[in-house]
């Protein structure tokens, strides 16, 4: 990639980060966006379609490397306590994107693109699992379930709401295992 459209990308990218730190994505506008990144409206058009194009663009990024910073995802079968300490350390390396590009209308849009992801990869590793109810209904309750347990009961101090869900994640697999 050139270096100038590098550099106008990542001054569109901090512009709209500074402005959504600010305010809710429905209230930023484009115009306002490229004053704060100081180029013309065609140069951001020739990045992204809209305020929404972007958003979604750095969300991916965000929740892609959420699940590339996962070493084992194949631990939810074997070691599935080590995976939640995984996952949440995975979260808690992104906290501070994730808060500020997942809040207001898009708050449930990381933990949507966090279990597709994590599902695709399951289910390469064990593709009976894909039409398996049991197994997609207790994955779901783990990925959302977990996060926002999590979310909630931070008061307790992060690490033992960490042990806490991988325990109960522990047993959610076993049921998995009678179940299959």
């Amino acid at each position: 990639m050139d270096i100038r459209v590098a550099k106008t990308k990542k001054s569109i990218i901090n512009a709209f980060l500074a402005l959504r730190s600010k305010k809710a994505i429905e209230k930023i506008t484009v115009k306002e966006l490229c004053e704060a990144a100081e180029i013309n409206k065609s140069t951001f058009y020739s990045h992204f379609q809209d305020i929404y194009d972007l958003s979604e663009f750095l969300e991916t990024q965000t929740s892609n490397e959420v699940i590339a910073s996962i070493q084992h995802p194949e631990y939810l079968f074997s070691k599935p306590d080590l995976f939640i300490h995984e996952l949440f350390q995975a979260y808690a390396d992104q906290e501070r994107i994730i808060r500020l590009l997942f809040s207001g209308s898009r708050k449930n849009m990381l933990l949507i693109q966090i279990e597709n992801s994590l599902k695709e990869t399951i289910f390469s590793i064990r593709p009976d699992y894909k039409e398996n109810i049991t197994a997609n209904v207790l994955f779901t309750l783990s990925i959302y379930g977990g996060f926002y347990a999590f979310e909630k009961c931070r008061h307790f101090g992060d690490d033992s709401v960490i042990d806490a869900l991988a325990e109960i994640n522990q047993k959610i697999m076993e049921l998995l295992k009678q179940t299959s």
